[in-house]
């Protein structure tokens, strides 16, 4: 970006990895970016609990697996105590308990360390925008999370489910499929401020916050089919 934001409209960034030189890479990256601005370092779960509460960042990155405390354990207590922050786990853990956990305790996005770094800036601006961000291979193991939660639901009575629209019933299928904004809009040839308002009508419907929750609902309540 060519011009410098004014400072006031900057993400603040915190960046939690108990890898120093990971950490390093990190920096440089967001440095390099107009719009935001590491406001602070963590290198445990311990530790960044401490400097979102003293630093009020925005957007924290954050890894799962770290000493004294998990980044799971971390993000469960930073939303309870902060709850606009919005979390983005970056993590080698491919495994679909750490995703589903992360999940659970917040998580706006999960993404794998194998991503290209420079793809790490506009997850940032897109979790913060509300949006989810997770690495395409870990969107179909939610998948197959989800296809195990509807199983174990299916002995439960069926009460009934709030009325969604075709189109909101399209939308939540994609965002299942770990679409973000930007492609659902493409997909159904419609503007990203309209794939916006159905997802804001979707959550008020099903009475959630987020749109994880929303796809989990949706699978345990038998309201889309995972294939």
């Amino acid at each position: 970006m060519s011009q410098r934001a004014d400072e006031s409209d900057r993400l603040r960034v915190l960046v939690c990895d108990d890898h120093a030189l990971f950490r390093r890479g990190l920096q440089m990256v967001l440095d390099q970016e107009a719009d935001l601005e590491l406001v602070g370092e963590a290198s445990d779960g311990v530790e960044v609990v401490e400097k979102a509460q003293e630093l009020m960042p925005d957007v924290i990155l954050m890894d799962v697996r770290m000493p004294k405390r998990s980044g799971i354990e971390a993000a469960t207590a930073i939303k309870d105590e902060l709850p606009h922050v919005k979390i983005l786990m970056l993590t080698i853990s491919d495994a679909e308990a750490d995703l589903y956990e992360a999940i659970k305790a917040g998580a706006s996005g999960y993404l794998l360390k194998e991503i290209p770094i420079d793809e790490v800036a506009d997850a940032i601006r897109s979790v913060w925008a509300g949006q989810s961000r997770i690495s395409p291979s870990m969107a179909s193991k939610l998948l197959t999370e989800f296809a195990a939660i509807s199983k174990a639901s299916e002995e439960k009575p069926q009460v009934p489910t709030p009325r969604l629209t075709d189109r909101e019933m399209e939308v939540l299928r994609l965002v299942a499929q770990g679409m973000n904004n930007r492609d659902i809009a493409k997909t159904l040839f419609i503007s990203e401020n309209t794939v916006k308002n159905h997802i804001r009508n979707i959550l008020e419907k099903l009475h959630l916050h987020s749109r994880m929750e929303a796809v989990v609902y949706a699978v345990r309540e038998k309201m889309i089919e995972i294939s």
